[in-house]
């Protein structure tokens, strides 16, 4: 039987996993994935990127991760929110069309969820503090600036 790996949450793939959401061997494969639809997307050369693909790929990760604003992350890189927000799409667009990094359909989560039979559900009935009869003779219903 092999050996089962104790879990350290002070390793390094612990510490990689709280701040990127994904292990070290994951992010490299995404990253060498967008790296090399980043080549074929710029083979003949063009302006030089304001962030690389590791940081692309780092912004989406604090971005998903952390719900930072894009402005937050902007400021850190030192660039403007429109360009996080265009890595950001890029990222998710190209990773998306990959198979390898796509989520399952709703078939197959309703299939998975197929095998419950009975949902229970609370409803209790809570009484709600209305007004007694009779209120209106002394309340017109206009705020007066007493308070």
């Amino acid at each position: 039987m092999g050996k089962v790996k104790k879990y350290n949450p002070d390793s390094p793939e612990s510490v990689f996993k709280r701040l990127y959401g994904v292990m070290p061997e994951t992010f490299e494969k995404m990253l060498a994935l967008l790296q090399k639809e980043y080549n074929t997307m710029h083979k003949f050369g063009g302006s030089p990127p304001k962030l690389t693909v590791n940081d692309k790929l780092e912004v989406t990760s604090k971005y998903l991760r952390e719900y930072r604003t894009m402005e937050s992350i902007g400021a850190d890189y030192g660039v403007r929110k429109s360009t996080i927000c265009e890595s950001i799409q890029w990222v998710e667009n190209t990773l998306a069309k990959d198979k390898t990094f796509k989520l399952p359909g709703k078939k197959v989560l309703k299939k998975a969820s197929d095998a419950i039979e009975y949902i229970i559900v609370d409803v209790t009935e809570s009484p709600i503090q209305r007004p007694k009869n009779g209120q209106k003779e002394y309340y017109s219903g206009k705020k007066n600036g007493t308070r």
